[in-house]
């Protein structure tokens, strides 16, 4: 594709502003969107969702966004302000501003555990009715191999019925390795890009979009063929999700050998083929992508005709580790949760984001009230997401502050890692609990010391201790 549409100026000397447009105002078209304008572009995004493009174009006069994300509706106020950022619910104007067209919608998973494609092809459909010039179209959403081909399919079909078969586009496979929470500094401090495409011509002009984020192009920019990156996001997320199992397999070996898998972590980390990432023993993992894209891949091995054991099992053990907290709960009263005082520590599935998709804590939660207990709940950023989507759910309270989920209590779980838990004074949590079981679904408290504060403490694999004994042990 020829490379004639970008203007001077720019957020970078190194590469010329052009115009780009974002369709899906999800976390990742939002990112997308607010980065590539911070870089200098002009940038609008694309949402159907006409209500949610008012919000948005509010967020300049200091209205929230839709979800937490830290940084990003400062950066996004800014842009706005300056005319670098617009929102629209018309995909015409979309199509009609960018050069480059980043499809960045959602796809969520079906029953059978495919991704929906739906919203896709509808903007592929919308791209391929609307185009008057060359484009470079950039899929972002996390699709199957062989998206980029049924995205070409589409909108060479819709241009042969217009009867411009002669426009000339190109589709390329540019996915995202955003993580909550901290979306905004890996997009403009990535690890790797990787891009997918098969024409050198617009590898080179996808690589001059990002060059002002390459520190080091070598190491950062992998480009690969289209089919190769479609498959690289779902690789990546379950490698993810695969250690994270195998390492809660391994905290169920470790209590019944009176091991530590805290002490077995630190020691594997140690090991630089190993590495500490996603080492960490606990009540499973969940959010947007790993679950989906576990599900996804596997679907796709199933088209093929393949088993891949060793995923179906990582998904096994992710599902089993959920019911792990309510089981020790469980357990620890004999079996008879009725009338219980439970308090949770964490709705969120993991820190610095307000998303509940697949928490292992809504898991827990179902299992808690269905044995007749009563949970009083507390998370820093989810609390509102939370009474929104369980409105329904009797026996479901929220507390405005840590300690006043604990107030009066039989036992405290802790289902996300905020470190506004671990750092708590536990003297007071002491005090204000009617009983004395704390469940660290995290690993993120020293149990010795809350056990010489007189608790009695279980984490994920690790050694238990018991308050009282603990306690007359200070004593003497």
């Amino acid at each position: 594709m020829k490379n004639d549409d970008h203007a001077a100026g720019g957020g970078s000397s190194d590469a010329a502003a052009t115009s780009i447009s974002v369709f899906g105002a999800g976390y990742v078209g939002l990112v997308t969107a607010a980065c590539l304008a911070g870089l200098g572009h002009a940038v609008v995004c694309m949402d159907t969702d006409a209500e949610r493009v008012e919000q948005l174009a509010a967020v300049a006069s200091g209205g929230p966004l839709p979800f937490h994300e830290p940084g990003l509706a400062e950066l996004m106020a800014g842009l706005y302000r300056d005319g670098r950022l617009r929102f629209t619910a018309d995909a015409g104007e979309a199509v009609a501003h960018g050069r480059l067209l980043f499809i960045a919608v959602g796809t969520p998973g079906t029953d059978d555990g495919s991704a929906d494609l739906r919203h896709v092809l509808s903007v592929a459909r919308a791209i391929g009715e609307g185009i008057t010039r060359e484009v470079l179209v950039v899929n972002k959403s996390t699709v199957p191999v062989g998206t980029a081909e049924r995205v070409r399919e589409v909108i060479g079909a819709s241009l042969a019925r217009r009867g411009r078969a002669d426009l000339d586009f190109a589709v390329v496979s540019n996915p995202e390795f955003l993580r909550e929470g901290s979306a905004v500094h890996d997009f403009m401090h990535p690890d790797r890009i990787v891009a997918g495409a098969d024409r050198p011509a617009v590898l080179a002009e996808l690589q001059r979009l990002y060059a002002p984020l390459l520190r080091d192009p070598v190491r950062q920019w992998l480009p690969m063929s289209v089919r190769s990156a479609e498959m690289c996001k779902y690789a990546s997320n379950v490698m993810l999700a695969a250690r994270i199992s195998l390492m809660n397999d391994l905290a169920l070996l470790a209590e019944t050998l009176d091991t530590d898998i805290e002490e077995v972590r630190r020691g594997m980390a140690g090991d630089p083929r190993i590495g500490a990432g996603f080492l960490a023993a606990g009540c499973g993992f969940g959010g947007s992508c790993l679950p989906k894209d576990l599900r996804a891949l596997l679907h796709t091995a199933a088209d093929a005709g393949l088993e891949l054991p060793m995923l179906e099992a990582t998904e096994e053990v992710n599902e089993r580790q959920k019911l792990l907290l309510a089981r020790h709960v469980a357990q620890a009263f004999d079996g008879h949760l009725e009338g219980r005082r439970i308090a949770l520590w964490g709705l969120a599935f993991k820190p610095g984001t307000d998303d509940l998709r697949e928490a292992p804590s809504e898991v827990l939660i179902r299992a808690l009230l269905a044995e007749g207990a009563e949970v009083v709940a507390h998370d820093p950023m989810a609390m509102p997401a939370a009474r929104l989507r369980h409105a329904l759910w009797s026996g479901l309270r929220f507390a405005a502050d840590p300690l006043g989920a604990v107030a009066g209590a039989d036992a405290l779980v802790i289902a996300t890692e905020w470190p506004q838990y671990r750092d708590i004074d536990w003297a007071r949590v002491r005090r204000c609990m009617a009983g004395d079981w704390v469940f660290d679904g995290r690993n993120v408290c020293d149990g010795a010391l809350l056990a010489a504060r007189g608790f009695n403490y279980r984490g994920i694999g690790r050694r238990t201790h018991e308050g009282a004994a603990a306690a007359m042990a200070v004593a003497r």
